[in-house]
């Protein structure tokens, strides 16, 4: 794990932009303790921190959140995935496996609007923090289980991650190009689409509890949500019986669609309709004579003739530059853009405008780049970023506060092994 330091290839950053001090926000006084690790879990609180909620984060005192040893860039000693996943939230250490940190972890959650916990099926029943518990003393309670493959069936009992589950429901078959093997999405798309239906879920079961005053249990998988994002392929091969191909870049339903070769590289076309490929062969090329050519009159005709429309687009984009030919195809209105590397997207004049990326501080690295959720409200703004929390940052702080622990109280618990083999932390983490 590379740790990062002020003098590497940094991009310059700038501070985030504060909210209006007077918006209200969208979950203020609601109460999440977050059981979860890794990305599909923290992804789903992570909403919910940013929306407003507070999220006490629950980590085992043995290293954490498993986000927290991927190797990968780090700052301040916390990788860029616990960073990416963990923002607005405080840090509480329990060890779950010694009664006091159960206890603790019981009264947390008497206390709660939500309970997020993304554990192998089975796990929190075992701990005593099942649903059927917890609900009987906190009958308003949303209790979401985020897991592989839900709680029935043959796979219930099965751990699972993302480029595995890619794999068994079908998506990973529509990734690549027909003549290579299968390929794997770059980022965790699965966990990350997981999260978000989870956090989704969350906020229909608290708008039923506000209608009907009712909680509730929410269960979301990360294999139910893969088939899922199978979508429109999904329901051709169940309209036609016949298992969709791999495209590579371009798709065979609509054309010109894929990456075309300016005079220095590539860039990206998507033209779906008639009526774009008009704007892109009249307005854009100055060719009404490619626009009029029976091959290429109807998408079905383009799509037929693939090859001979691509050949015919390449020799004309071959005389200009990738900028020049993005340039002038937007000005059409005709959907083109280059392929940046990640380094280029976030040096991108729509990322700055957008401000999107911007930096926290923390309390171990000074400072933390940040993304920006992505959604954006115009009376109830989300908060404030702050980074994710050190481990056990507000174990002493949420105590306190929620459950009126006094030092000694802490101290002993401390002792007990509430906290984990370190009997300090409890004692003197602070906040």
């Amino acid at each position: 794990m590379k740790d990062m330091t002020a003098g590497d290839q940094r991009p310059h950053l700038t501070a985030y932009r504060p909210r209006p001090a007077d918006a209200p926000v969208a979950l203020a006084g609601v109460v999440v303790v977050d059981f979860t690790r890794v990305i599909a879990g923290p992804f789903c609180t992570q909403f919910l921190a940013d929306l407003g909620a507070r999220v006490i984060k629950i980590e085992n005192p043995a290293g954490g959140d498993d986000s927290r040893h991927i190797n990968q860039s780090s700052l301040g000693g916390e990788t860029a995935a616990y960073l990416a996943f963990n923002r607005g939230k405080q840090s509480v250490v329990l060890d779950l496996s010694s009664p006091g940190g159960r206890d603790i972890a019981l009264e947390l959650v008497k206390r709660a609007d939500i309970l997020v916990e993304n554990f192998t099926s089975g796990v929190m029943e075992r701990l005593g923090l099942g649903y059927g518990k917890v609900a009987a003393t906190n009958p308003g309670l949303i209790y979401c289980s985020i897991s592989a493959y839900g709680s029935t069936g043959a796979y219930a009992g099965r751990a699972g991650y993302d480029p595995v589950v890619q794999a068994e429901s079908g998506l990973m078959s529509l990734n690549g190009f027909v003549d290579r093997p299968p390929v794997r999405m770059g980022p965790p798309m699965i966990d990350i689409a997981t999260g978000i239906m989870g956090s989704n879920a969350i906020l229909a079961a608290l708008v039923a509890r506000e209608k009907h005053g009712i909680g509730q249990q929410v269960e979301v998988s990360l294999f139910d949500n893969a088939v899922a994002m199978t979508s429109l392929f999904g329901m051709s091969y169940l309209m036609s019986g016949k298992s969709p191909q791999r495209f590579g870049q371009a798709p065979d339903a609509a054309a010109p669609v894929g990456l075309f070769e300016a005079s220095d590289g590539p860039f990206y076309l998507c033209c779906v309709n008639d009526r774009l490929f008009r704007r892109l062969a009249v307005d854009a090329l100055q060719r009404p004579d490619v626009a009029e050519d029976p091959q290429f009159i109807t998408n079905p005709d383009r799509s037929r003739n693939k090859k001979e429309l691509e050949a015919v687009l390449n020799a004309i984009f071959a005389d200009r530059t990738c900028a020049e030919w993005v340039s002038l195809l937007q000005r059409a209105n005709v959907p083109a853009g280059p392929v940046r590397s990640v380094a280029e997207a976030f040096s991108s004049v729509e990322m700055a405008e957008r401000e999107i990326v911007s930096e926290v501080p923390h309390p171990t690295a000074g400072r933390v780049p940040n993304i920006a959720p992505a959604f954006r409200f115009s009376a109830t703004p989300p908060v404030d970023p702050v980074a994710a929390p050190l481990l056990g940052q507000h174990t002493r702080q949420i105590l306190a506060e929620f459950l009126g622990y006094e030092n000694g109280q802490l101290d002993e618990l401390g002792r007990a092994g509430a906290f984990g083999p370190d009997k300090a932390i409890g004692a003197t983490r602070q906040e």
